[in-house]
C-alpha cells in the first residue's frame, strides 16, 4: 500500500528517493533542504595554539668553545690551524667594495640593454603608445604605467533596443477583420478579430499567421492595415497557408519602410530577441524583450493541424501578438510570433516561426497563391479502430471511403474498403496518422504502401500527387517576394 505520510516526510526532509529522483521541500515546511556542513569542536586542551613560539636559547660562549678546541689533542701529521694574521689588503672591506661594484656594472647594464631595445621596437613599429591626457573610459590594463589599453568596442551591427523599437514602427502593422454572421437566433453579429504583422518589400507585401485572417479567407471579408501613425490600408489576401500557419497580404501603396529579414539557421539559445506586436487588440506597438530558450519545438496550433517546427522564446506574448515579427540585436526579423503555451501557473512560454521556413511559403504564396509541392494521396479515410478491426475481422489502420478520381492513388489501383496500414517504414493506426505520414513527403515522392483487402495483405506503389488548392490563381507573372529560400513544409492529406 502506498504510504502519502512517509512520502511527504521524505519530499519535507529534502532527501532523495529510492529510484534516485529529488524530493524537494514545500514551501510551507520549515525544513531545509541543503544545510551547512557540521563542524565538532574539539576540547580545549587538544585545540592547536593560534600561534607557536618556540622557547629562547642562551647565547653561546665561543671563547670556551675556541679554548677547548685548542686544547684538544692533535693526531700526528696534522697542519697546525693558520694564525697569520689577515692582509689589511685583502680584508673584509676589500671584498664587500668588490661586490658592490659588480653590482652596479650589472644595473648600468641592464638599463642600457633595456634602452637599446625600446628604441629597436620603436623604430621598427613607428607607433607609441600614449596615455590619453583626459580619459574617462575604463581601461583593461592600467598600472600607472603609462601604457593605455582600451576596452573591446562592441561591434557594429548592433542596435539598442530603443532603435530597433523606432524601426520597428515603421515596419509592424495592426492587421483587423470584422466577421459578421447570424446567431443561433437568427441575429446579425459582428466579431472583430486582431493580430499583427509586418511589411516585407516596399510595394505593400505584408506578411502574418493564417489564423490572424482565416475569417476574412473564410467568409471573403475585408482585412484592415493599419500603421503606427495611424493610417489605414484595405488589404487583399494574396494567398495563405493553414498547414503552415502563414499568410500574405497586399496594401495599395510603394515606399513603405519594410523589415529586413535575417537568417533563423544561425540563432542559438540564449539569443537576445524583442518582439513587437499588439497584445490583445488594443495595446498597439508593444515590444517586449527576452531570449531565445529552446530550438526545434513542434507545435500544432488548432486540434487537427499538423504539428510546425518553431523555436521558443521567453518574450511576453498574448493574444493579438500572432502575426508579429521576432528581432535579433542587428534589428534583423528571424521569426513570426505565432503560439503562447496559456495555462495557469504558465509563463515565459512563447512560441515563433522561423523566419527562413516563413518567407520560403511567403515566396510562393505571392507567385502562385499557393505552397507548391505539398503531397497528396487523394482519398477520405477514416480510423479502423482495434475494437472495429476486431469486429469486422480487419486490422487497425486507416479505411478509406472514397477515392478521388484521376488521383495518385486510383492511379495506384486502391479501392473503396482499403485499410492502410502501413506508408513506406510508418505504421498507420488511424486517419491521422495516415495526414501525417503524406505531410512528411513531397509531390513526386514513390512510396510503398500495406494495404489490407478482402483479408489478405497486398503492397502497392503510388507516386504521390501535387495538393493544388482549386481557388489557387495559375497565373504566374506576379513578382516573387524580396527574399527567397529553397526550404518548404510539406503537408496535404
Amino acid at each position: 500500500m502506498y504510504d502519502n505520510e512517509n512520502e511527504n516526510r521524505s519530499r519535507d526532509s529534502g532527501d532523495f528517493s529510492a529510484d534516485g529522483s529529488y524530493r524537494y521541500v514545500r514551501p510551507e515546511s520549515k525544513e531545509m533542504l541543503y544545510r551547512d556542513a557540521s563542524v565538532e569542536p574539539a576540547d580545549e586542551a587538544a585545540r592547536m595554539p593560534r600561534y607557536y613560539d618556540p622557547p629562547k636559547k642562551a647565547p653561546k660562549d665561543k671563547t670556551k668553545d675556541k679554548q677547548k678546541a685548542e686544547s684538544a689533542p692533535q693526531p700526528e701529521g696534522a697542519d697546525k690551524p693558520n694564525t697569520a694574521p689577515v692582509s689589511p689588503t685583502l680584508g673584509r672591506g676589500f671584498w664587500t667594495k668588490a661586490i658592490c661594484m659588480c653590482m652596479v656594472c650589472a644595473l648600468l647594464g641592464g638599463l642600457a640593454g633595456s634602452g637599446i631595445t625600446a628604441m629597436m621596437m620603436h623604430n621598427s613599429s613607428g607607433t607609441v603608445i600614449e596615455t590619453p591626457e583626459d580619459s574617462t573610459n575604463d581601461t583593461a590594463d592600467d598600472d600607472q604605467s603609462g601604457v593605455y589599453v582600451p576596452s573591446t568596442p562592441a561591434p557594429s551591427n548592433i542596435k539598442t533596443p530603443g532603435e530597433i523599437y523606432d524601426n520597428a514602427c515603421q515596419q509592424v502593422v495592426c492587421i483587423t477583420t470584422e466577421v459578421t454572421y447570424h446567431n443561433y437566433f437568427g441575429m446579425t453579429v459582428s466579431q472583430p478579430v486582431s493580430g499583427t504583422g509586418f511589411f516585407i518589400s516596399e510595394d505593400g507585401y505584408v506578411l502574418t499567421n493564417y489564423h490572424v485572417v482565416e475569417y476574412a479567407v473564410k467568409y471573403n471579408s475585408p482585412a484592415k492595415v493599419i500603421t503606427y501613425d495611424g493610417t489605414q490600408y484595405e488589404a487583399t489576401v494574396v494567398g495563405s497557408d493553414s498547414d503552415n500557419d502563414i499568410a500574405v497580404l497586399q496594401v495599395e501603396a510603394t515606399g513603405l519602410t519594410h523589415a529586413s529579414l535575417g537568417n533563423s539557421d544561425s540563432i542559438h539559445v540564449g539569443d537576445e530577441i524583442y518582439a513587437v506586436g499588439n497584445p490583445l487588440g488594443e495595446l498597439e506597438f508593444s515590444m517586449t524583450t527576452g531570449s531565445v530558450s529552446a530550438m526545434d519545438r513542434l507545435i500544432s496550433t488548432q486540434t487537427d493541424a499538423p504539428a510546425i517546427n518553431m523555436f521558443q522564446i521567453d518574450a511576453a506574448v498574448n493574444s493579438g501578438n500572432s502575426g508579429g515579427p521576432v528581432y535579433d540585436t542587428t534589428g534583423e526579423v528571424i521569426g513570426i510570433v505565432t503560439a503562447k503555451y496559456s495555462d495557469e501557473g504558465i509563463e515565459g512560454l512563447g512560441f515563433a516561426i522561423p523566419i527562413n521556413d516563413a518567407v520560403s511559403i511567403a515566396t510562393d504564396l505571392i507567385t502562385n497563391g499557393y505552397v507548391t509541392g505539398k503531397a497528396k494521396l487523394g482519398v477520405d479515410a477514416q480510423t479502423m479502430s482495434a475494437s472495429a478491426a476486431r469486429y469486422y475481422n480487419s486490422v487497425e489502420g486507416a479505411y478509406v471511403r472514397y477515392v478521388e478520381s484521376g488521383s495518385s492513388a486510383e492511379i495506384a489501383g486502391l479501392q473503396t474498403g482499403d485499410v492502410i496500414y502501413r506508408f513506406d517504414n510508418l505504421e498507420i493506426a488511424g486517419r491521422d496518422d495516415l495526414q501525417a505520414a503524406i505531410r512528411s513527403y513531397h509531390a513526386g515522392d514513390t512510396v510503398e504502401l500495406g494495404v489490407y483487402r478482402n483479408h489478405q495483405h497486398i503492397t502497392i506503389m503510388v507516386t504521390l500527387g501535387e495538393d493544388i488548392p482549386e481557388t489557387a490563381e495559375t497565373d504566374t507573372a506576379a513578382e516573387p517576394g524580396p527574399v527567397s529560400y529553397s526550404r518548404y513544409t510539406a503537408s496535404a492529406f
